[in-house]
């Protein structure tokens, strides 16, 4: 399967904006000789990024309507560094997540969650779109992850399935 083809493979996606490891594990297969390219904050990561750390979180949680929550999360660090050397090719960037398989199962489906530092500014969280490839390069865009709450969520994919008139008291369950 080619590059093109995987990425145009999941726009499908259940959030295009906000997208899991296994989406993006799927969307660079095909692509390992392209450059990957991350932005954030209006610009493009330094060619000498580094992925610093892949950690897996297991999380047990009570939202703030007292329900309890579970779900996994996947962190990759970001280092957004300039060393003298192009954006990492697509292919290397599944290698180091490839490594951490070996020693952590990963869930396809977790959330995914990219920690971006420049070493002098404060870490920030975001999430990934869809890549995409543009100018022949995967390019990936992240954005700040929001805060959510979890009822409302719920609630507003409840509406989402059903066909309530809006305005209407939640239609499901």
């Amino acid at each position: 399967m080619t590059a093109r083809s995987n990425l145009g493979a999941l726009t499908g996606a259940a959030d295009p904006e906000d997208i899991a490891i296994g989406e993006l594990l799927a969307a660079l297969d095909g692509a390992a000789d392209l450059p990957l390219v991350f932005s954030y904050d209006g610009r493009n990561v330094k060619p000498g990024y580094h992925v610093t750390e892949v950690k897996v979180g297991r999380f047990e949680a009570l939202d703030c309507g007292a329900n309890p929550e579970s779900w996994t999360e996947i962190f990759i660090q970001l280092w957004d560094v300039n060393e003298d050397r192009s954006h990492m090719p697509a292919g290397k960037f599944v290698k180091i997540i490839g490594k951490v398989i070996e020693h952590v199962a990963l869930d396809g489906s977790a959330k995914l969650t990219f920690e971006v530092s420049d070493g002098e500014r404060p870490m920030q969280l975001h999430r990934a779109a869809l890549p995409r490839i543009e100018d022949g390069q995967v390019r990936v865009a992240l954005s700040p992850r929001p805060a959510s709450c979890k009822p409302r969520d719920r609630w507003l994919q409840e509406q989402k399935s059903c066909s309530a008139p809006a305005g209407a008291q939640p239609c499901c369950g």
